[in-house]
């Protein structure tokens, strides 16, 4: 009977699911992104685990009192999740939660009570991987129409290092992050080409006052200034980290790369150490990762051009969330403050918000 009831449960998608209210229960399917074993102050076990579909990544708790249950094919099994295989091996495979949203430190909380092992040919796991809401060719079509527009040498060089090189193969799928911002397939593409466009219009803003900027500095180092990250993720198939981006980091393995790339296409010694100060200053300060800070009008503007796509993202991110009657965000620890919709109308909670 439980089983005719799992068949016929209304499936949620993570965005859905994100945007219910407290108390409210739901059924999702995707694949487990990240899945972590922790122990509770009590030494109980439960798991941190990260789902993705194409709409979202969702993060939520698993606790010991929760149930496996392994549906794969026509049988249903329960699961040890201590011992059995397909829990230890769950990261990267499909799976469904039966849940519920809760209220832990004024957050929500999502606490998943039922977990599925499914049937991974119904449900493939590359079918919940999120995409970048803008086609690959569109994208595709803006990067070459920024480096057209750029004067030699570095038009020739980008168009090599893109298209001939081998790195277009990488780049147009790669994601920017695991978790954090555009940590989706594409999402590299679309973070480097916004920032380039909006550092190519702050250019154009300044260069009366500024006529020593050079926009194919800041264009090139827009560009390319998340290089080390092809390096640093990789689908498996949702965005995992890999062990030189956690030992070593996107900065230094993207200056590394650019580097010996501009080496051995010849570019002028003095024109690739411009780019590559842009590569190693963009995060814009040492507290973020930056080995040394922005020296330069080129790279001041990619770092400020990087962080407000960073700032943006999440808002977006955020406030898509939101219930209808809500205008302001849960708490972002990271950047440290709720975000605001003012076109929404605000309601009396939002209004008490401290």
């Amino acid at each position: 009977m439980k089983k005719a009831q799992n068949k016929e449960r209304k499936r949620s998608s993570v965005l859905e699911v994100r945007q219910l209210p407290r108390d409210a229960s739901f059924f999702l399917v995707g694949v487990a992104s990240r899945f972590v074993q922790r122990k509770d102050k009590n030494g109980n076990p439960f798991w941190d685990i990260s789902i993705m579909d194409e709409t979202g990544q969702l993060d939520g708790k698993i606790w010991s009192s929760s149930e496996w249950w392994d549906i794969e094919g026509d049988g249903r099994t329960r699961l040890n999740a201590l011992t059995d295989e397909k829990v230890l091996k769950l990261e990267g495979n499909s799976v469904g939660v039966q849940g519920k949203v809760v209220e832990f430190r004024d957050q929500n909380q999502y606490n998943f009570s039922v977990v599925y092992y499914v049937d991974q040919e119904k449900y493939p796991p590359h079918d919940f991987v999120r995409r970048s809401p803008i086609p690959l060719v569109e994208m595709e079509e803006d990067l070459r129409g920024l480096i057209a527009g750029l004067r030699e040498p570095v038009r020739g060089f980008l168009n090599r290092i893109f298209f001939e090189l081998g790195i277009w193969e990488e780049f147009r799928i790669c994601p920017a992050a695991v978790s954090m911002h555009h940590a989706y397939v594409g999402g590299l593409l679309e973070h480097s080409l916004f920032v380039a466009k909006s550092a190519r219009l702050m250019v154009r803003q300044y260069e009366a006052l500024y006529p020593e900027l050079k926009e194919e500095v800041v264009v090139a180092g827009a560009l390319l200034h998340d290089l080390g990250k092809l390096e640093t993720y990789r689908l498996s198939p949702a965005p995992q980290m890999t062990l030189p981006g956690t030992v070593v980091d996107h900065i230094v393995l993207g200056y590394r790369r650019f580097m010996n790339l501009a080496e051995q296409e010849e570019l002028d010694p003095g024109l690739a150490l411009e780019i590559g100060h842009i590569l190693v200053s963009h995060h814009g300060s040492r507290e973020f990762g930056s080995p040394t800070l922005p020296a330069t009008p080129e790279a001041m503007i990619v770092a400020a051009s990087d962080d407000l796509d960073f700032k943006l993202f999440f808002w977006k991110d955020q406030t898509s969330l939101l219930e209808a009657e809500r205008s302001i965000s849960d708490y972002n620890p990271i950047l440290q403050r709720r975000f605001w919709r003012p076109d929404r109308t605000v309601s009396d909670e939002a209004r008490t918000i401290s």
